[in-house]
């Protein structure tokens, strides 16, 4: 199974940055596929941002991630 996960991002040094998952986890990611800038949302899959995400819809798919988190 394949996870893809939202996470704002916190730092950006080129085509590297920092994103923050919440909860203080907070790991560097490979930003080189998309167009983003800090304080933006990105879907993170294999250590490469995918896909840029509204806040909207990343607040969302972090809601649902914490409820199914909280469930196991």
């Amino acid at each position: 199974m394949c996870l893809a996960v939202p996470g704002r991002v916190v730092e950006k040094k080129g085509e590297l940055g920092k994103v923050d998952f919440g909860d203080g986890t907070l790991r560097e990611v490979d930003l080189s596929l998309v167009e983003v800038e800090v304080g933006q949302y990105v879907i993170v899959h294999a250590g490469f941002a995918i896909q840029v995400l509204d806040e909207e819809e990343a607040r969302e798919s972090l809601r649902l991630w914490r409820e199914i988190l909280s469930q196991g």
